[in-house]
């Protein structure tokens, strides 16, 4: 590494330094991302960032910092084309892709389970019934359940474990 290179990083030193390597960069940015306008594109991006600092940081070796910020913005610019192309992909090419939304017999089943745990909350004395949805529905601490419901902190502990029980058992039926 030259000499000059390890000067002090100010903005215009950056600024002076990327300008000098402008061609070395530019290869390597065009071998990453395929086309040498996107390589362009991204080097004057790069100017625009390094021109923009208000505060440059202390740096033990300024052409690094500049090569690792211009392959940050080149992998952006990679990344936003990817998104950009799956947006615009047929809806054939779609198919057999996994999808982040559950299947009609999963949510079928999941709304079956829903009931069925509704109907073992509501089979519950309403004591334990009131004590479970305080604290699974509520988020109420045990301690919390004991002061309002005017029980101690034991029995609010066994209703818990007894709705607990109770439900998983409806649920496995």
């Amino acid at each position: 590494m030259a000499a000059s290179d390890r000067a002090p990083a100010d903005r215009a030193s950056l600024l002076g330094l990327l300008i000098r390597h402008y061609d070395d960069l530019t290869r390597r940015l065009t071998r990453r991302m395929g086309s040498p306008a996107a390589a362009q594109d991204v080097v004057q991006d790069t100017y625009m960032r390094v021109s923009s600092l208000t505060n440059v940081p202390d740096l033990d070796n300024p052409r690094a910092y500049l090569y690792r910020v211009a392959g940050n913005i080149a992998l952006d610019h990679l990344r936003a084309e990817s998104r950009e192309a799956r947006r615009h992909l047929p809806a054939e090419a779609l198919d057999g892709q996994p999808s982040d939304h559950p299947g009609a017999d999963a949510v079928a089943e999941q709304r079956q389970r829903l009931a069925r745990l509704n109907a073992a909350i509501n089979d519950l004395p309403e004591r334990c019934r009131a004590v479970f949805l305080l604290h699974k529905i509520d988020g109420l601490s045990h301690a919390e359940i004991a002061r309002r419901l005017g029980i101690s902190r034991s029995a609010v502990e066994k209703h818990i474990i007894r709705a607990l029980a109770h439900c998983r058992d409806r649920l496995v039926d």
